[in-house]
């Protein structure tokens, strides 16, 4: 019998059952993620290294050299426990993170509603980032703003976005899940109101539209879900700690439409009579499907 085809025969074996290989097809094989994962029982900063690590790690977005803007809510003079913007220790961590898997510069922005340097200090967020290497960033006149236009929106024609959220290689939302008197909740979609100089505007002309409209700009890379202290009355900028639940939970996803539609049901919103968000599906912005996502739950 000629010896060739036992030997070809023999090598093919050992190729198709060496523990490298086989280690190598089962990772290339492995191009999928969950479309939201869940965390539920540790502090912020914790509850997103283990969720981040579950959802492909930070540098599945974040590449060497990248610039990157995290975008909290930092929108009201409140300290951070009093729920009314998004933790220091997650922005913190975020941060840390994301230098670590080579980003070249970290800014940290909001335009809050009440005094920008009253804000970024007594929220605990700029000492908490300044002590990670981030860059906190004080840009908020209108020459900080490009007008952009839409021409898919039917109400946000034209839109003021900051240079930051236009120019950075990767937006990280990262909002804090609480009570709103207009919109029922705040989360990932009403949080890129941040970004832009006239507020006014999108109140007086459709708020539920231009909220649903302005993804068209840009949507963010990622989106993190503060849901540790919510508040869950008299929001968005509270009266009192007794409007606080301590849920302890954080939502991570690339979708903003199906990280809001999970934050509805934390904060006790039914997501179908969320008008900007069922628009911001229909717009194509993400799904509300729950049932037919695929959800990774993590309890610490």
């Amino acid at each position: 019998m000629n010896k060739l085809p036992k030997i070809f025969f023999f090598l093919l074996i050992i190729f198709a059952t060496n523990p490298a290989h086989a280690e190598e097809k089962s990772n290339a094989s492995k191009t999928a993620w969950p479309d939201l994962v869940a965390v539920k029982g540790g502090t912020p900063a914790q509850m997103f290294e283990v969720g981040i690590k579950a959802y492909g790690g930070l540098d599945r977005f974040i590449k060497k050299g990248q610039t990157v803007l995290i975008k909290p809510n930092i929108g009201w003079d409140k300290t951070a426990d009093e729920g009314g913007n998004t933790s220091p220790d997650l922005v913190a961590r975020i941060v840390k993170m994301a230098y670590e898997v080579g980003a070249i510069k970290v800014y940290v922005f909001d335009y809050p509603v009440n005094r920008v340097e009253d804000c970024y200090k007594n929220s605990g967020i700029e000492t908490a980032i300044e002590a990670q290497k981030g860059i906190m960033f004080v840009g908020h006149e209108e020459s900080d703003f490009r007008e952009v236009k839409i021409d898919r929106a039917k109400v946000l024609k034209t839109v003021k976005v900051h240079k930051l959220y236009l120019d950075s290689d990767v937006v990280i939302n990262v909002p804090v899940l609480k009570n709103h008197g207009s919109t029922n909740m705040t989360a990932a979609l009403k949080n890129l109101m941040g970004v832009v100089f006239d507020r006014m505007f999108w109140h007086k002309n459709g708020l539920h539209e231009t909220i649903a409209e302005f993804p068209f700009v840009r949507k963010p890379d990622l989106n993190v879900v503060d849901a540790y202290k919510v508040m869950m009355r008299r929001g968005p900028r509270g009266v009192s700690k007794g409007d606080l639940e301590l849920k302890k939970m954080l939502l991570i996803s690339k979708d903003m439409v199906l990280i809001d539609t999970a934050a509805a049901k934390i904060i006790g919103q039914n997501p179908d009579e969320l008008q900007y968000l069922k628009l911001a599906r229909d717009f194509g912005h993400g799904s509300m499907d729950l049932g037919r996502s695929e959800i990774k739950r993590i309890s610490l």
